[in-house]
Parts: structure tokens; sequence; C-alpha cells
């Protein structure tokens, strides 16, 4: 019947399709455009695939079925957070609240201030916050946090680390947008600081998206390597599905909002969020941190939720 040819036809089109996009997964690569893209979405190619399954089913397209039910096995399986969850050894030395914001051109910047003050982080990541955000925040939070380590610019360029600790100057990492870098003396102990906000994978800089990346990678295990805590926060433009992501996770570094029980919370875009998203802002902090609660919360003005956690410092 022609009907069912057609049915036979558009599941084919469908589960074709997330094959591809859960075949790079599998491969633990992002590929090219729209791959990188359509991984930001991983978890709702669950909808897509169901779609086909029951279009096969309609259509007694059994080879169809089988096919889908494999694609739908395989996002499932990759829904679970990826990455180490254990709690660290020694005592705890020290609790320390983190937030990260992406203001959005600083459009966001009079809603991350009140917020700021409410919920009162010890170390603050703004990213792009041009220079008049850097303005307002110097002026409105210079008292609360009278220490920072910024990258002036336009647009989306600028970012600053704000921090009530003592900073001490340490090189950030190379990027188009900027990613300032700090040490913070937290209760007499050096932790390294680092903002991330490589750019985005938009179809014409996939392979620059995928540099930046590498870069945060290449510093993580650098800092690793010479040992210390370290707390690597921004926003990534990548989620756990990312295999440039994944990567600097593989460094040893655990995200925050995963050992939180927050691993799938979105926190972009804000407009569709909790319902609709992806998780791209993270806070990463190497083995010497537990975290017991992260928070997203939507401000006005930006496409991304802010994002708060609350660590604690052990020492081994």
């Amino acid at each position: 019947m022609r009907w069912r040819v057609l049915a036979v036809w558009c599941a084919g089109v469908v589960l074709a399709g997330v094959s591809a996009v859960v075949g790079c997964r599998v491969l633990d690569t992002d590929a090219v455009t729209p791959v990188p893209q359509l991984l930001a979405f991983l978890p709702w190619l669950l909808v897509p695939a169901g779609a086909g399954v029951a279009v096969a089913l309609v259509a007694r397209w059994w080879t169809g079925v089988v096919w889908g039910v494999v694609a739908l096995g395989l996002v499932a399986w990759f829904l679970r957070p990826y990455g180490d969850g254990g709690e660290p050894g020694g005592r705890a030395v020290a609790e320390v609240r983190v937030l990260t914001s992406n203001v959005e051109f600083g459009w966001a910047t009079g809603a991350l201030i009140p917020v700021v003050r409410r919920e009162q982080p010890d170390i603050v990541f703004v990213e792009e916050c041009e220079y008049g955000c850097q303005a307002a925040v110097r002026k409105e939070l210079g008292g609360e946090y009278p220490y920072r380590a910024a990258v002036a610019g336009e647009g989306s360029v600028g970012s600053v680390i704000l921090s009530r600790f003592r900073l001490t100057a340490a090189e950030g990492v190379a990027g188009s947008m900027g990613m300032p870098g700090a040490v913070a003396d937290v209760a007499g102990h050096p932790v390294r600081l680092q903002l991330a906000h490589p750019k985005p994978p938009l179809p014409e800089q996939v392979p620059l998206w995928k540099r930046e990346l590498g870069r945060l990678r290449d510093f993580a295990a650098g800092a690793r390597k010479d040992g210390g805590p370290l707390v690597l926060a921004g926003d990534f433009n990548a989620s756990q599905d990312h295999a440039a992501f994944r990567r600097i996770l593989d460094t040893g570094l655990r995200d925050a909002a995963r050992l939180a029980g927050a691993a799938r919370e979105p926190s972009w875009p804000s407009r569709t969020t909790p319902v609709f998203g992806t998780q791209i802002d993270h806070v990463l902090v190497s083995e010497e941190f537990s975290a017991s609660r992260a928070r997203f919360l939507r401000l006005d003005g930006t496409d991304h939720r802010a994002l708060v956690v609350h660590l604690t410092l052990h020492q081994p």
C-alpha cells in the first residue's frame, strides 16, 4: 500500500538522522556541522527515535522497529552522567560558594548584581562582561568583592572573576573571548581559578570551537599535573555529550552540578528551560572539592541561566 511505503520512508529518514548523531557519540567524536549542534540536545533525540519506532510499528516494518529500539537504547544509555562522582578524602577546610553567569553582552548586568548580593557567593565568574558591565560590578560590588581578575573587551570578549578571597595574578587561557585566570587564597590554601568561555559551535566556527576547548583541556591537564585545587568555571558552549568537553573531564576534573545531582539540568537557552535546553554552563572542580548543592537561576536579559554551587575544599 502507498501509505505504508510512505510511512517506512519517513521512519527510515528519521531513524537515519538519529543514528548518525548517536553514532558520533558512540565513536567519541564531534564530527562536523550539524553534529555538534545536535549533540548538545542528545537527550531530546528520544522524541524522534520514539516517533520513528511508532511509525514503523504502524507500517509493520519490523526492521525499522528493531532499528529504532536500538537507537532508543543507545540514547538512553548516554543519558547517564559522565565522569567521576566520588567524594574526596581528607578533612574539610573551607566552604566555598561559586557563581558563574553569562550576562550576554552585558545586558543582564543589572539583573546579576542583586542576585550576587542575595546569593552571597565567594567567587563570581562573569562571561560577556563588557566595559559597561565591568564598570558596574566594580562600582556596585567592589566593596564586597575587592579582588578581581579581568579581560577587558567589547561585547562577548570581556570577562571577569570577582572574589572575596585575596587573588594573585595567573596567566589565563588564550581564546577569541576573554578567559582570565588567578590564584585565590582560600583559608591559607592556594586555589587555581580559571574562567572558561570558548567560541560557540556555530556552523562556520566548529574548528575554532574545538581548538579552544582543546586549549582548556591542555590547561586542565597541566594544572592537574602541577597539583593543587582547581576551579574551572564558565560558559563552555559544550555539554557532556560533546567529545571535546569530555576530554576536559578526562583530565580528572569533575562537574560540580553532576556531583550535586543536577547533571542534566539545562542552563541554555534560558527562555525554554527547564522544559527544554542543554547544560553548557559548568563549574568543574578538582578532586579536592565536594559539592553539596547546585542551583540554576534565571536572570532577565540573558539567554543563560546562572549557576550557583556550594563547594567544600578538603585537605588530603
